[in-house]
């Protein structure tokens, strides 16, 4: 009986030394494992700094980006301000103009009547200083001399040129 009480305890020994061999080989194999995710890890974190320094820099670069364009549309505002201005000038320009035509036009027609004499006024003046010029003309060359006479035609020619 002391045999089997040796021979069992021989046996577990045997078995907790088996199960020792295979928990060290499963915990060198969790070592491996937990040593490769460490490296990932760590190789992650330098990859999340780089992308972190990369994000940081696109943010400022998209504030600078956000500043410049605010800044240029207020300027473009002034331009579109100082454009309506310039456009609502011309309109009231346009609507003094119509106006200015509208008081000349009507008073044209008020007045078609006394402008009409006063042109025939001086259609009948300008005939009579017309009649009168060649009147003269004549009475000049009937009384000049034969060498005046002879330069007659020059001087008439030169009036009808005038």
């Amino acid at each position: 009986m002391e045999i089997i009480l040796y021979l069992s305890a021989a046996v577990a020994a045997i078995a907790f030394l088996i199960l020792v061999i295979n928990l060290s080989k499963t915990l060198k194999s969790v070592d491996n494992t937990l040593d490769t995710l460490s490296r990932t890890v760590d190789r992650l974190e330098g990859q999340l700094k780089d992308v972190t320094a990369e994000t940081a820099e696109l943010l400022h670069k998209t504030n600078a980006l956000a500043e410049d364009i605010q800044h240029k549309t207020e300027q473009l505002n002034t331009v579109v301000y100082a454009v309506k201005d310039v456009g609502s000038s011309v309109h009231n320009l346009n609507h003094s103009l119509k106006k200015v035509t509208t008081t000349v036009a009507s008073q044209m027609e008020k007045n078609q009547y006394k402008i009409s004499q006063a042109v025939q006024w001086g259609n009948v003046v300008k005939q009579m200083v017309d009649k009168f010029k060649a009147e003269r003309d004549q009475s000049s060359t009937t009384k000049t001399s034969p060498m005046r006479q002879e330069a007659l035609p020059i001087s008439t020619n030169q009036q009808h040129n005038q």
